[in-house]
């Protein structure tokens, strides 16, 4: 049946119930053309075009002929059928250097250094040995490529272990062992229980005693559509059956999972983009610096230099062309302005952040074994600018494990299952020890309940507990004396369960009949059609043959559908209704039952229409919705269950602090209003101050924006007016809606966007994306997706930030995200602990790396106008070459990397009680332009001292052994030890935490700095390469000299103390909350002691009601499986003894990995 949907801007209230709301599902409803992934076809010519792959089971050169080869380059062909070998790794032995040299050229950074490296081959412009540029750049190249080599190793391993996995497959007659690798298009395979499925293969036969999976080939003569029902897919693994056999149809790059594993979105962060700027920034400064030292070279030389006879070269160049020389010469020269080493750096910091989080104990759920990981190294400092959080609600908030809490029956009750504090039965649970089947976990607090069914006198309460016995997708398993139940849903298994333990135990089922255990007497009766549940449907019908011969329709499904098809004469309507509101107001999910009796007559007439739609080639959903219609009516209703879904632990208190952090949180779930209402677990996350708005009238969209485009363009032009709000209380609000009211717009954004929660009830997959999309577009906000099932993986992908719960539903969402783990509680410590230190590490890596730069560099441009403004080897610099090469190599860059990787302004428990210390990162204040001019006029300042000073310095002085040391080869060891003096030191005074490894790399640096100045200044050195070495006894010579150390000294001192006064003031008249927080630690240590004996409820009830949502799967259920029609071998029903013992496992048929 198709339904229309409703247009929220035309109406004041969308209707709830026509609104697509299911989570079912997935990323194809984002992106319809996903790569690889044909579309179903409308039309008989575009069947024929399609029916061209031919498979032929069990003859591999069938599949070789030329008719089935394809043209890949000139005249070489392949064949079109893939092999069943997989490659994800990107590169072998022979493409490693080649490939991964021109992915690391790619990076505008690197391709500019093998620029300059090829400038300093050629004579005329070199300024510096090519081996100041060659070794940094080799270095970091090599740091690059040694990560890119582990990464692909560990695909490599990955690729080797899957394509070696072992499958048996029909080989000369017979079933032989063979590695997935060698399996090809047409071969038959058996699979056994746990293995994984090595391709996509059709289902042939199952030796389940159910009969669920087999398809005779004689049936294949007739019209018999092949499904994805009838496929098992690649990636997927055998759960419910101890052996089948399988046609391999699509192999290795064909299958549907590698199809689909297209590129994930490439991610970046907001550091990243303004670090890039930053960089397009040095270098507009670099080549201005160079242009204008360059045209003071010229005129320099027309006017001085072309008349000094002791300057003459030989050359007959002319003044404008030794410019034009200069100008490269300065870019060689001052090539350290754009930092080579800048990139490398922040993939080293990030890699080791993220080992950080996987190591993290406090996000390590003990219960399942499940640590943390970040599963990428390119977001981390992102994590501490969060501003929007957009959350699923059930298994991401919610447990997502449901137990039957209360009913209502035939209206006799109000309902049963009394809370304890209005029960008039003792406070215990019930006990179960009557039921000898009975799950001792379950707990009901209703004794009436159980003693109305033990007395065996009201047959509504027989009819109740039977239906919820037999209408249902649940797979039984017998596995060594025990019966585990294979349920589509969490709801599922909890109200079959909850049948159990009231005495009517489900037993076994086939393809035909169902048995079920009432109270003391075996029953089996004739399943005749199973309609199964969707999102449309939202309900789900059995058609049982009782033994008697009579036919019964038994129905489940939400209240809003059931109500619309019961008969006229159905009773309990009010009764139920008013039940189902009280059920709500509890948050609890809820379901209607009903049933009907049919004629034989009646059913062979709807069964043929059933079969016919069955056949369907063309829109078959919408010929069996049709068909479903004409029976699914004058329904009577027999009563409404009630599941409750608690939250996870932690989760009001995760997001309560969340909030303080000025981070909004958006729930995006497909159930209903009612389990996200204030009163509802969700709601609990709301503080008592915050207003709710449930109905807010799209007329007020519509008047924002026909004011706004009534706005006349000089208006707009202007400056802009601030927008009116939308709610009348400036306080905290909060916005409860659903999927209709989602328009795609800036003042809905904006209306959202004034609330401290948003509330989006019965919205898809399509709409989670586009929301998270709107905020980004319209806010440019930082965003953050969490989610636990397939139906998250869009809003995951589309936001800044994705975040996986391992939960019930699979791994889809872990597999897509950037981290992962298993509570939602981790969040808090994930943002304002990882996130923030991460933020803080990073801009303070940055502003110093860039300060150091410019420090080094910008001495050279002072030492230009002293020297002519030259492009000359032995007077453009102003030190040593080798210094040059391993400056940022050796001297500078192990402190400021420690402190990227360690540093930590308070530590994680005092993060977690100031949320507050969290807001710079979402202003960007610690890393932006002003910053970064800062870090620019702090190392021209400090470049203006450390060459100013030593000049002065060398001025007109005496040594002590009568000679003057102001030489140029004295002058470049003073200002270059200065210079290794002050930024190690600055770095240091930058420094918050302090460890043995950051006092180590501090003086290390000095030390090394040093000790290979000395050696490379030595004799010995200069003996073996003269033309490399030519400061030959240049350190020894003026290190020697007190003098030159008291200058060093001056350098550093007057460097430093500006910064030190500084840094002193903001700490005592401008303090930071951080630096409030550093001052008083020891006395929040204690008050964190004593509030965590006792913390005040975050959450008070007491307001009014809203209907909860119904409680079913939210994806089609084993329908489909269980009644295949005559594709499906009929068997014996096979049944075990009675169990001892019998456990719900709610888990889907095939677990992807």
């Amino acid at each position: 049946m198709s339904r229309r949907r409703a247009d929220s801007q035309g109406s004041l209230g969308p209707d709830d119930e026509v609104m697509p709301y299911s989570d079912d599902d997935t990323d194809d409803e984002l992106e319809p053309s996903s790569e690889g992934e044909p579309e179903a076809p409308h039309a008989p010519a575009e069947v024929r075009v399609k029916m061209g792959w031919k498979v032929k089971a069990n003859d591999r050169p069938y599949h070789h002929l030329p008719e089935f080869q394809k043209k890949v380059c000139l005249c070489i062909k392949k064949s079109r059928y893939s092999g069943n070998s997989i490659k994800t790794y990107k590169y072998n032995v022979l493409t490693f250097i080649p490939l991964n040299l021109f992915e690391q050229l790619r990076r505008v950074a690197n391709l500019y250094f093998l620029a300059l490296l090829i400038l300093q081959i050629i004579p005329d412009i070199s300024t510096l040995p090519w081996y100041t540029t060659l070794i940094p750049l080799v270095v970091v190249l090599g740091v690059t490529a040694i990560k890119d080599l582990v990464d692909d190793l560990a695909r490599h391993r990955m690729d080797k272990e899957i394509n070696n996995r072992k499958c048996e497959v029909l080989l000369d007659g017979r079933f032989q062992e063979s590695k997935w690798r060698d399996i090809e298009v047409g071969d038959v395979v058996r699979l056994k229980k746990n293995d994984f499925i090595p391709a996509d293969i059709l289902l042939l036969s199952s030796s389940n005693p159910n009969s669920l999976c087999y398809v005779e080939t004689m049936n294949l003569l007739e019209r018999y559509p092949l499904e994805l029902d009838n496929m098992l897919l690649r990636g997927c693994k055998i759960r419910n059956t101890e052996e089948c056999h399988g046609l391999v149809v699509f192999a290795g790059a064909d299958t549907k999972i590698m199809r689909n594993g297209g590129k994930t979105r490439f991610k970046r962060t907001k550091i990243d983009e303004l670090m890039n700027y930053m960089v397009y920034t040095i270098f507009v400064l670099l080549i201005l610096v160079s242009a204008g030292l360059a045209i003071g070279h010229t005129f320099w030389y027309e006017e001085i230099g072309s008349n000094a006879w002791y300057l003459f070269d030989g050359k007959g160049q002319n003044a404008s062309y030794r410019g034009f020389l200069s100008f490269w010469g300065y870019i060689i020269v001052l090539n350290t302005m754009v930092p080579i080493s800048l990139y490398v750096s922040v993939e080293v910091i990030r890699l080791g952040q993220s080992k950080f989080i996987n190591w993290d104990l406090q996000m390590y759920f003990a219960e399942k074994d499940t640590p943390a990981k970040a599963r990428t190294t390119t977001l981390n400092e992102q994590l501490g600018q969060i501003e929007y959080i957009f959350s699923d609600k059930t298994g991401t908030l919610t447990q997502n494990v449901m137990q039957f809490k209360k009913c209502t029956i035939a209206g006799h009750y109000l309902y049963y299952g009394l809370d304890n504090h209005f029960s008039v039965f003792p406070l215990q649970p019930v006990d179960w020890s009557w039921n000898q089947l009975a799950d001792k976990r379950f707990e009901f607090m209703d004794h009436s309940l159980v003693a109305c069914i033990r007395s065996r006198k009201d047959k509504d309460v027989t009819e109740f507990f039977k239906l919820l016995s037999l209408c249902h997708t649940v797979m039984v398993e017998h596995n060594d004396g025990d019966l585990v139940y294979q349920a589509a849903s969490p709801d599922e298994g909890a109200l079959v369960t909850a049948a159990r333990n009231f005495g009517f135990v489900f037993l076994s089922r086939t393809q035909d009949t169902i048995t079920i255990r009432e109270m003391d007497q075996e029953m089996t009766y004739e399943m005749l059609a199973l309609l199964d549940f969707n999102s449309d449907r939202k309900r789900m019908t059995i058609i049982l043959k009782f033994p008697d011969g009579r036919i019964r329709l038994y129905c489940k499904g939400a209240d809003t559908v059931i109500y619309e098809r019961l008969a006229p004469n159905s009773r309990h309507k009010e009764t139920t209704q008013t039940a189902l509101d009280i059920f709500a107001n509890a948050t609890l999910r809820t379901l209607c039952l009903c049933y009907k009796d049919i004629s034989a007559d009646e059913y062979e007439a709807w069964s043929r229409k059933h079969k016919d739609a069955q056949l369907a080639m063309y829109d078959r959903d919408i010929a069996l919705d049709r068909v479903y219609e004409e029976i699914e009516c004058n329904l009577l209703l027999i009563g409404a269950t009630a599941i409750e879904d608690k939250l996870q632990d932690g989760v009001p208190e995760t997001i309560a602090t969340l909030a303080k952090a000025d981070i909004k949180i958006w729930v995006l779930t497909g159930d209903k209003k009612g389990t996200v209402s204030p009163f509802s677990p969700t709601g609990k996350c709301l503080s008592s101050e915050i207003v709710c708005y449930f109905h807010v009238s799209s007329e007020n969209l519509r008047i924002r924006q026909a004011n706004r485009r009534n706005e006349l363009p000089t208006t707009r032009r202007g400056k802009k007016k601030p927008a009116e709000p939308f709610f009348p209380q400036p306080g905290k609000n909060a916005l409860i809606i659903t999927g209709g009211w989602l328009v795609g717009s800036i003042d809905f954004v904006d209306m959202a966007c004034e609330c401290e929660a948003v509330i989006c009830c019965r919205v898809t997959p399509k709409q989670k994306a586009n929301v998270v999309s709107l905020v980004k577009k319209y806010k440019k906000a930082v965003t953050l997706s969490i989610g636990d099932g397939a139906n998250d993986v869009n809003m995951i992908k589309t936001a800044d930030i994705g975040v996986g719960i391992s939960g019930q539903e699979g791994m889809q969402a872990v597999m897509s995200s950037d981290y992962a783990f298993a509570q939602f509680r981790y969040l808090e410590r994930l943002l304002l602990v990882h996130g923030r230190w991460s933020y803080i590490r990073m801009c303070k890596f940055l502003r110093f790396f860039f300060f150091k730069n410019f420090a080094f560099t910008l001495v050279h441009f002072w030492y230009s106008f002293f020297s002519g403004y030259s492009s000359q080897v032995s007077s453009i610099v102003a030190y040593e070459d080798w210094f040059i090469t391993l400056y940022n190599l050796c001297y500078s860059s192990l402190p400021v990397l420690l402190v990227g990787l360690l540093d930590q302004d308070v530590n994680d428990k005092l993060s977690l009680k100031f949320p507050k210390l969290y807001l710079p990162g979402q202003q960007g204040t610690l890393f932006n332009y002003r910053n970064f001019f800062i870090s620019l006029f702090h190392g021209i300042f400090v470049s203006l001292i450390i060459f100013f000073i030593p000049y002065g310095a060398f001025l007109q002085t005496m040594g002590q052994d009568g000679e003057a040391p102001s030489d140029y080869q004295s002058f470049a060891v003073v200002t270059a030890s200065s210079l290794v003096f002050i930024v190690n030191l600055q770095i240091s005074l930058d420094t918050s935490y302090w460890t043995f490894v950051n006092c180590f790399a501090v003086l290390g640096s000095i030390a090394i700095y040093f000790g290979i100045m000395f050696d490379i200044h030595s004799a010995g050195i200069h003996v073996l390469f003269p033309s490399a070495f030519t400061f030959t006894g240049a350190a020894s010579n003026a290190l020697r000299q007190p003098y030159l150390w008291l200058t060093i000294i001056l350098t550093v001192g007057i460097s430093l103390l500006p910064v030190i006064c500084i840094q002193f003031l903001h700490k005592t008249i401008w303090p930071s909350v951080g630096d409030k927080v550093q001052r008083n630690r020891k006395k929040y240590e204690m008050e964190m002691q004593e509030e965590e004996k006792k913390k005040p409820p975050a959450f008070q009830r007491g307001r009014r009601s809203r209907r909860s949502a119904y409680a079913f799967s939210h994806s089609r259920g084993y329908a489909d499986l269980i009644s295949s029609g005559q594709s499906i071998r009929r068997r014996p029903p096979t049944r075990g003894g009675p169990q001892d013992s019998i456990r719900e496992v709610p888990q889907r048929e095939a677990e992807n990995i």
